[in-house]
């Protein structure tokens, strides 16, 4: 499967406001923005990501076909771990294989235990083994 991680504004403005179903964000000219286009090509898990103060990056929000979670604690991203080789945070989403985003669950689910159960179905709906879900 491909997966991607698709940014949502800055933090500080936006965050307090996230609700599941968000299509936009809030800019920092106060001006409401739609959220980036997700690629044809990605067809399982979109990590929504903020930009905090210092160039750092949190997940925020969790989505496939079927569930919309905003976190209740948010996951500072780290690029090695989380995004796989040679990819960067940019205005248009990031696509990451299986074993990164399977990587990255892991990490927004123990950040999240409360939220555990709801984060949980969507990792199930593919396999980092590269032999898909049926």
């Amino acid at each position: 499967m491909r997966h991607c991680l698709v940014y949502h504004g800055g933090f500080e403005r936006n965050f307090p406001k996230l609700n599941a179903g968000a299509t936009s964000f809030e800019g920092t000219d106060g001006t409401s923005h739609p959220l980036p286009d997700v690629p044809s090509e990605v067809n399982g898990v979109r990590v929504h990501y903020m930009e905090k103060a210092g160039k750092k990056f949190a997940a925020v929000r969790v989505q496939n076909d079927k569930n919309d979670v905003v976190l209740q604690h948010e996951l500072l991203l780290d690029p090695a771990r989380h995004m796989g080789h040679g990819n960067r945070f940019a205005p248009e989403p990031t696509l990451v294989d299986d074993e990164a985003m399977g990587t990255l669950l892991g990490d927004i689910m123990a950040k999240n235990p409360e939220q555990r159960n709801e984060l949980a179905a969507i990792r199930s709906s593919f396999s980092v083994t590269g032999m898909g879900k049926k």
